[in-house]
């Protein structure tokens, strides 16, 4: 199998699913013949054309009002906002149209358009393009939210995405965008929406993370190994509608959780983790679930790898929760 990164798997699934069916068209700012800002959409506009490959105005809103219309008309749209910061101008267009499309109709209609967004820090963006929004959707009934950590689960999940008759927010971590690398099929395939998977199995305690964190709560969990600490962590992968089960599978094994995430503390999607942990796995609990965020503060420029949740914190966080005694 060749090896890719994550902007090339993301590449690939595209590709091999505007072959597969022609209802696929991509639109967004840049994407046609410049290929994306990060190249995500690169030589697509050569194969594909202006008729399927579309450049957009500045205007999110327009984007993804553009792609509901296009999904009820029997199009598969790919949109791509060019970084999750973005995505605000269309956010009353996701929550108040595309999400409620299938409910609103009584089932008659559906809008299956996949939104594509580079999502966290890790490049220097500061405040305007380094955000972490997910929470806002997974709070909005009707969407499906999306964030791989690695290349082979990018492009499985884009392609079952794609294919999904409801629509994803699908967020790509661009921290590991060139930086994780991995085998990745040539051809098709899918990997199921809504399923977590099991990185590393452990004893003590489980820690739940995804997209780029999951790649600092790898090494923190490696480190606590050297000291003789077993962590299980748990790549969410998507992130609503959550894999509960494979989650409380692992917490009544360990009895602790830890729960990593770039986006700021409160209401993040950490508090939401350890509610439904709290509700099923209460009594299984031999410490207090414990959240590994960012900070309620405007992503900064020059402090982020202060901001980040990087493996030394979450590594801190897992030697005092397995210590934890009441």
């Amino acid at each position: 199998m060749p090896t890719m990164n994550l902007v090339q798997a993301v590449n690939d699934a595209l590709k091999l699913e505007m072959r597969r069916d022609e209802r696929v068209v991509v639109l967004g700012e840049d994407v046609g013949k410049f290929g994306g800002v990060f190249r995500a959409t690169q030589g697509l506009y050569d194969e594909f054309g202006g008729d399927r490959v579309v450049d957009t105005p500045l205007a999110e809103s327009g984007i993804v009002g553009t792609a509901i219309g296009m999904a009820m008309y029997g199009l598969k749209p790919v949109a791509e906002i060019q970084f999750a910061d973005f995505i605000f101008p269309a956010f009353d267009q996701i929550v108040s149209e595309l999400a409620k499309m299938r409910y609103r109709s009584g089932g008659q209609y559906t809008a299956p358009v996949t939104i594509r967004a580079p999502v966290g820090g890790g490049i220097k963006g500061g405040h305007y393009h380094s955000q972490s929004p997910e929470s806002l959707f997974i709070h909005t009934s009707g969407l499906t939210v999306v964030q791989p950590s690695n290349p082979y689960d990018a492009k499985g999940l884009l392609a079952s995405a794609i294919r999904s008759e409801d629509p994803v927010l699908f967020f790509e971590p661009k921290r590991v965008y060139r930086a994780a690398k991995g085998e990745v099929p040539e051809g098709e395939y899918m990997l199921p929406l809504g399923q977590a998977k099991v990185v590393r199995e452990g004893r003590q305690v489980t820690v739940l993370a995804w997209g780029a964190m999951l790649h600092e709560a790898l090494a923190a969990v490696e480190e606590a190994a050297k000291d003789g600490l077993s962590a299980e962590l748990i790549d969410l992968r998507t992130l609503w509608p959550v894999d509960i089960e494979a989650i409380v599978q692992s917490v009544k094994k360990t009895g602790r959780v830890v729960i990593v995430h770039e986006a700021p503390r409160t209401c993040g999607f950490g508090a939401e983790l350890v509610s439904l942990i709290a509700e099923r796995c209460f009594t299984f609990l031999e410490a207090p679930p414990v959240r590994v965020t960012g900070y309620d503060t405007p992503f900064p420029y020059t402090l982020e790898n202060d901001y980040l949740p990087r493996a030394p914190r979450i590594f801190k966080a897992l030697k005092e929760t397995v210590a934890y005694e009441p």
